[in-house]
């Protein structure tokens, strides 16, 4: 997390798959982070024989809102371990790309319960995934190579001093004049 993450809020709402076929999906906000897991304590997480327990988050801009909160913004977190980073992989793969990618599109679908392994443990999830890769770049048109188009930019305004570029991007256009307003600008 960098400064103004934390200067602005901070965290990302995670997702939550509570239900055989919930789904989560949409584009990639950000780039993929590997973390080292931990307990609800804030514990890290590691095998019998000391390494560390990883995951990938990967922030994706859904359609989920949450009516109780005015600035979410439908960005949700997907911890990516165990069964879904099978699937998420697998999806990758068959996209044909070596990872995930800012801009692309990620879903991810609890399918059901696999075998509990243990009496005290819950059974684990399943999960499906698909993957589409985001557009080539403009680039790839000049030199001949196949390309699907863009997006439509939108014309960007430039983040008051001080403000990271990256979150600036990300924020939502009344966040930005929410920002502008409590710096006085």
């Amino acid at each position: 997390m960098n400064a103004n993450e934390l200067l602005m809020g901070g965290g990302v709402k995670s997702a939550a798959f509570p239900t055989v076929g919930t789904c989560v999906s949409g584009r990639v906000v950000r780039e993929p982070e590997a973390r080292q897991q931990t307990t609800p304590e804030g514990v890290a997480k590691t095998f019998d024989n000391g390494d560390p327990m990883m995951q990938i988050i990967v922030q994706v801009h859904t359609d989920a809102r949450d009516p109780q909160d005015a600035d979410d913004d439908g960005v949700r977190a997907l911890y990516i371990k165990g069964n879904m980073l099978s699937a998420v992989r697998d999806a990758v793969r068959k996209s044909g790309a070596k990872g995930i990618e800012v801009g692309a599109t990620l879903t991810v679908t609890y399918t059901g319960d696999g075998e509990k392994k243990r009496a005290a443990w819950s059974a684990p999830k399943l999960y499906s995934a698909t993957y589409i890769a985001p557009p080539a770049p403009a680039n790839n048109i000049l030199m001949g190579q196949p390309t699907t188009p863009a997006p439509q930019a939108v014309p960007a305004t430039p983040p008051p001093a001080g403000v990271d570029p990256a979150l600036w991007a990300q924020m939502s256009t009344d966040q930005r004049a929410k920002l502008r307003a409590a710096m006085g600008q």
